[in-house]
Order: structure tokens, then C-alpha cells, then sequence
């Protein structure tokens, strides 16, 4: 490679880094618009969430088929873009293939890489065909249409396009590599298990022709593989970077057990209390917030956030809710979807006015979920059982409901009517106290 060649590979690199990070700077500003909330507790037991499921991919498994097949494309994500180090030390220095003095370890390495995109393409297929072919449900629903729908093809051609693009820089480099007396950079390096048969595709054309293919490609390799980067940031797949966060600061507490509020708490223990005072000045645990309940993304937690971002989009939790199951407005996927949309719709206003929020009149409820997608939910913790990030689509239904109730006294009129007796009753039945034990009578 000459200066002009290096010049501009640093420059593509500077560009694409550049907006990558200005994008990820959003992304945290947009999740820092949550509610604080300490997540730093017992490390060692959110160190090993993160090691076996964002790393260990121990939830994908639950599902094998689209457990392995995912397990294959991480891994190619993950191992082949080791790769891509080379790849820039050398645009950078005008070197060629670097690490090949590292020997036996090398041509390991590259053989390893070659195997493992030839097992991601194969993958890529079979997701292809159970999205596009099969039509699995879940890929098929209601509230998957639009860019949602085509994102995840979007991503597999990207796959495509990257290892078909590795397999023939390969290729045309083994053949350069070959060639007797040829070209002196191209030194006999790595092993070839997959792109020695797409090799003789080369046979009968001109060193100089496939030695400017083998640029193209390097070149295409390293543009396909920013803009990818850079595209994460619109995609679903932004999953790739957050899952480890997001299974690190991940509720540990046992499904089902809900928070409570914390300034409800000291008013029920004041009323138990004969010895408390109600004129004590209340300490900072003690204040009523602004507001029970979340209506907008300012109202949840940063973690509620990061779940938003976090989502994959694929479906296991809807397809496990029962009240989507029974044809009820709800999916818990939407619900996240629909969080992270608010989000980025709060993050836009945000840069148009110069760092500050100018109020839309526009909220996460009612403009974007429905009461009747929120009040469909049985609490029953399926879709946070099955999401494989650990992400909490209940944890928000929750707090929008708490809204609705204390905030709008908006509850379906069964749950006022429960509210009401245990209020008068102290029990969720419509009978007086001195009357609950008249079915003695009858018997």
C-alpha cells in the first residue's frame, strides 16, 4: 500500500469510529434520562450472569435449533473479527498479513476463521429460511412489520456479503501466494481449509487482475465491516454489544417479588405504628416522589432503558405470554420496541433543542402503549423467564399500571371495585367485616 492508500484507510477508520462513538454517546445519554437506580450489588453473582448468559449463550439453548445456529454466527462475530486487527495494522503500516510469523498459530487461526464463516453462512441460510421460507410465527407477527420486519434480513445479507468477502480475499491471496516468482509481499502464509476450493476460480486470469481483485476485497471487507458497525446502532442488533451489560445489572431478585414504593411503606408503617409521629420531618427515603407510576421514559429506570435497547426482537417472549396467546392485545415485544422508539423520538428532541427536552405532548402511554395491552398482562413472568438478555418487559407494565392506578384512579372497574372493599372491608370481598363468617349458618 502507498501514503495514499494509507491516508485514506486512516481515514476511513477515523470517519467510522468517529460517528460509531458519537452514536454510542446518544445511546448512553438516552439511557442516563432513566430514573437512578443502584445495580452494583453482589458482583459476583452478576459477573456469572453475564459469563453464562450474554457469553455462555445459556438461554439461547433452551430452544436448540435457533440456539446453535446463533451460538455459530456469535461465534464467527466474535472470533473472525479478531481478524480484523490485522486487517488494520496492516492499512495502517502498508503491511501484508502481519502475524504470519507467529507460524503454526497462524495458519490455525486463519483455518479457524475459514471454517467458522462457512459455518455462519450455513447458519445464515437457515435463519433466512425460517424468517422468509417457514414463516415462523413469531417472525410473522402483527407488531413485526415495517423496518422491524426487514432489519433482521438486513443483517443476514450484511453476514453474507462479510464472509463471502473474507472467504475470496482468501482466495485470491492463496492463488497470488502460488504463482511462481509472483509478488514478493505475498509470502506463503495461513492455511486455506474452505477458500482453496474457490481458489481455482482464478485460474487462466492475470496476476496483476486478481491481485486488484484481492484489494477490492480487502477494501470492501474493511468498509462492509464499518458500516455494519455503524449500522448497529439502528438495528435490533445493537444486542450484540449491550447483552453483557444488560445481563450484568439484570434484577437479581426472584421472579414475581415487586418493588415497592418506598414512601407507600413508611405511610403503612406510620398508620401501624402507635409510637410514630406524623409531624416528624421525613427523611429522603421518605418523601413522596413527583410521580407514582411511569406514563414516559423519564418516569422508568435507566436499567428499564437499557432493557429497551437491549432487545433482540425475537419473539420468545410473545410467544410465550398467555394473554397473546389467547389473542389479547399485548406483546411483550412491543412493549419494549415501543420503549425504545419513545426513546429515540425524547433523544431527537433532545438535539434539536440544543441539549434540552421541549415537552411534545406526546408520552410512552397512550401514544405508544395502550391500557389495554397493559391491564391484558397476568403477571405471570413467561416472557422474562424466556428472554436469553435477561430483559424485564414486566418490570414496565408494572409501573405504568401503578401510574394508571394512583396516579389516574384508571384500574378496570373489578380491580377499583377489589380496591375498594379492602379499603371499607379490609378484605377484596363486598361483605362486612361481622358478616364473613354468616355462611356457617347455611351449613
Amino acid at each position: 500500500m502507498g501514503y495514499l492508500d494509507t491516508i485514506l484507510f486512516a481515514t476511513l477508520l477515523f470517519i467510522g469510529f468517529g460517528y460509531f462513538y458519537l452514536n454510542i454517546k446518544k445511546i448512553i445519554r438516552n439511557i442516563n434520562l432513566g430514573i437512578d437506580v443502584n445495580r452494583n450489588d453482589n458482583p459476583k453473582s452478576r459477573w456469572t450472569n453475564m459469563a453464562m448468559i450474554a457469553l455462555g449463550q445459556s438461554k439461547m439453548v433452551k430452544r436448540p435449533i435457533a440456539g446453535i445456529l446463533h451460538i455459530i454466527v456469535y461465534a464467527g462475530f466474535i472470533i473472525i473479527n479478531i481478524e480484523l486487527l490485522e486487517i488494520i495494522i496492516d492499512g495502517l503500516f502498508g503491511t501484508h498479513r502481519i502475524f504470519a510469523p507467529i507460524g503454526v498459530v497462524y495458519d490455525v487461526l486463519i483455518a479457524s476463521f475459514e471454517i467458522l464463516a462457512l459455518l455462519v453462512l450455513i447458519a445464515v441460510f437457515a435463519f433466512w429460511t425460517r424468517r422468509n421460507i417457514i414463516k415462523l410465527k413469531r417472525f410473522a407477527s402483527k407488531d413485526l412489520t415495517g423496518f422491524p420486519k426487514n432489519d433482521a434480513n438486513y443483517i443476514l445479507y450484511f453476514e453474507v456479503v462479510l464472509m463471502s468477502l473474507f472467504l475470496l480475499m482468501n482466495a485470491s491471496d492463496l492463488h497470488l501466494q502460488n504463482i511462481p516468482g509472483g509478488f514478493s509481499h505475498f509470502i506463503k502464509a495461513g492455511s486455506f481449509p474452505v477458500s482453496q476450493f474457490i481458489e481455482p476460480l482464478f485460474n487462466g486470469v492475470s496476476s496483476e487482475l486478481v491481485m486488484l481483485l484481492n484489494e477490492l476485497f480487502w477494501w470492501l471487507h474493511i468498509i462492509g465491516i464499518l458500516i455494519f458497525m455503524n449500522y448497529l446502532y439502528f438495528s435490533k442488533h445493537l444486542h450484540i454489544l449491550l447483552a453483557f451489560p444488560n445481563t450484568y445489572f439484570a434484577d437479581l431478585n426472584p421472579k414475581g417479588q415487586f418493588d415497592n414504593l418506598q414512601s407507600v411503606t413508611n405511610e403503612v408503617k406510620m398508620m401501624m405504628d402507635p409510637n410514630a409521629d406524623p409531624y416528624a420531618t421525613p427523611t429522603s427515603d421518605q418523601k413522596t416522589p413527583a410521580k407514582f407510576g411511569a406514563s414516559d421514559i423519564q418516569d422508568l429506570n435507566w436499567v428499564q432503558l437499557l432493557n429497551a435497547y437491549t432487545c433482540t426482537e425475537c419473539g420468545r417472549c410473545t410467544s410465550s405470554c398467555p394473554a397473546n396467546l389467547t389473542g389479547k392485545k399485548l406483546s411483550p415485544r412491543k412493549i419494549m420496541m415501543d420503549t425504545r422508539d419513545r426513546m429515540e423520538e425524547v433523544g431527537k428532541n433532545i438535539d434539536a433543542n440544543k441539549g434540552i427536552f421541549v415537552p411534545d405532548n406526546k408520552s410512552l402511554l397512550n401514544d405508544y402503549i395502550t391500557p389495554e395491552e397493559l391491564w391484558a398482562c397476568t403477571s405471570c413472568n413467561a416472557c422474562v423467564e424466556e428472554c436469553p438478555v435477561n430483559i424485564s418487559p414486566l418490570s414496565i407494565i408494572m409501573d405504568m399500571r401503578r401510574y394508571l392506578v394512583m396516579e389516574q384512579s384508571a384500574a378496570p372497574m373489578p380491580i377499583n371495585a377489589m380496591m375498594t372493599n379492602i379499603e371499607n372491608n379490609g378484605a377484596p370481598w363486598q361483605y362486612n367485616q361481622q358478616d364473613r363468617l354468616n355462611w356457617k349458618n347455611e351449613m
